[in-house]
Parts: C-alpha cells; structure tokens; sequence
C-alpha cells in the first residue's frame, strides 16, 4: 500500500490548511495517509520534529513525503540522516523554503526559532541517495518564501517546480482548504 505522510508548517496542525481534505482525497484512491501532530508547533526545532518523523515512518518505495513551509525543512532534515540504503517514493514541498522573506520577521521570537533551520547546512547528496522524486509548489505572492528559493531547489535537488499564481503561503490565512494541483502532482509521481 503506498503510504503519504503530511508535515504540517510551524504554528500548523493536522486539522488546518488542506492536509485533511488531501487525506480524505488520498483515501479513496486507497492510500494510507499520516497527518502527525508535530511537537511544541509554535516553537519547532530540528531535533524534536526528525524525532516525531522517525517514529512514526516505515520509509520504503511506497512512502510518499509532503512538507509544507517548515515541513518541507523537516522533511530534508529527516531524509539526510536515513541510512544510504532506503528509497522512498519521492518527495513535494509546498510553500518550502531555506531563507525567509523581511515580512517574516513581525516578532523577535520568530528570528530566534528560525535561526537554527536556516543556519543548520543540509546535505542535498544525502537527500538526494533517497528518491530522485522531488517537486516543489510554490506561489508567486508568498509573503514569507522568496520567489528565489524555488532555484535552490531546482539546483540543490533537481526538483521540479510549479508555480502556482496568487496563492499565499497556501496555509489557511490564505483560504487554502484545498489544493487540486498537489493531488493532481503527487498521483502523477506515484504512478
């Protein structure tokens, strides 16, 4: 059975944005599909959000990973540390990023808590050893992302991007109940 297992952004849940109408979506199409509720949302850190990854994840050629905004950060993090050995199925990053945008910054608390995604390297030849799948959704207003880190993805992982017109962060704030193109993406990579 191939398996999708969600991450959802800081301050996120299981239950927001179009992670359970993804889920429902999936199901009858016959996937299983984890949405886990990450550790202290509001103050994620790299260890505690690879931990939960690691407990909850059989990874085989079946599993299929999708990470939005920091989950896209956790979903690398958590790749690179696998033994060289497993394949998974392939890998969609929606609204993922390595830097952040100015209008990011709107508290002090957030600089802190991001520092350590930002300044911690990731090892993309370690990712890469594990699919040769990655996608990447982007929008071209996203207020926290820049328009450029879709390069870097492009680059550092050889991922295809679509890039999607007026759609936010594609988080909740922006109306996102549902996303048809990344249903529509992750059914054509796990054919």
């Amino acid at each position: 059975m191939k398996t999708v297992v969600m991450v959802h952004g800081w301050g996120g849940s299981p239950n927001g944005d179009w992670f359970q109408w993804m889920k429902s979506e999936l199901e009858k199409k016959n996937f299983k599909v984890i949405v886990p509720e990450m550790p202290n949302t509001f103050f994620p850190t790299i260890k505690e959000w690879v931990a939960k990854l690691n407990e909850i994840i059989n990874p085989d050629k079946d599993t299929y990973l999708i990470g939005h905004s920091i989950g896209c950060q956790t979903v690398m993090r958590y790749l690179e540390q696998l033994p060289i050995q497993t394949k998974i199925g392939g890998v969609i990053f929606v609204a993922g990023w390595f830097n952040l945008s100015d209008g990011t910054w709107d508290e002090k608390y957030t600089k802190e808590i991001a520092k350590q995604w930002i300044e911690t390297p990731i090892s993309f030849e370690k990712i890469k050893q594990h699919t040769n799948k990655f996608l990447a959704i982007q929008s071209d207003n996203d207020p926290y992302v820049p328009l450029e880190d879709k390069e870097i993805f492009k680059e550092k992982l050889n991922t295809k991007v679509v890039l999607l017109h007026n759609k936010g962060h594609m988080a909740s704030e922006d109306g996102a109940k549902d996303l048809p193109e990344l249903l529509k993406q992750l059914l054509e990579m796990a054919k």
